[in-house]
């Protein structure tokens, strides 16, 4: 298997993520549930007035974290990433999700917005057999 379908199968489809960015010289940290896609981009959504949009809009260098989340001895990336904030409705639409009905009410909602990530680098760990490949764009 080619490392681009490795890391597929760790972050394709929606996966809690470790999301870092800065917050003035400190590292913020914080769980997201983003989707993985085939073009090593991870999407997910947030309120533009969080902490975490005022952070990526400062610096869009991120670094994310993905575990497939089965067994402790599974393979997990390490992502560094730039992210971009997008508030158009066209966007929105694109990757509304009935989950967040419950946060947002309507992808209409001015406080939603999309985060997409887009990977410069990707690391595949196995910690089975303390082995890591690199993916870089």
């Amino acid at each position: 298997m080619e490392l681009r379908e490795k890391i597929l199968e760790v972050i394709g489809g929606p996966h809690p993520a470790a999301v870092a960015t800065l917050d003035g010289d400190l590292p913020a940290v914080r769980y997201m549930l983003l989707n993985g896609f085939p073009d090593m981009t991870l999407v997910g959504g947030t309120k533009r007035n969080s902490r975490k949009v005022a952070q990526l809009e400062k610096n869009p260098e991120v670094a994310i974290a993905v575990w497939s989340g089965k067994e402790i001895t599974d393979p997990y990336v390490e992502i560094r990433a730039t992210g971009k904030i997008y508030t158009d409705i066209a966007t929105k639409k694109k990757y509304w999700k009935p989950m967040f009905v419950p946060y947002f009410r309507s992808v209409d909602n001015p406080d939603f917005a999309i985060l997409i990530f887009v990977a410069s680098e990707i690391v595949y760990y196995i910690p089975s057999t303390r082995s890591r490949q690199v993916w870089k764009r």
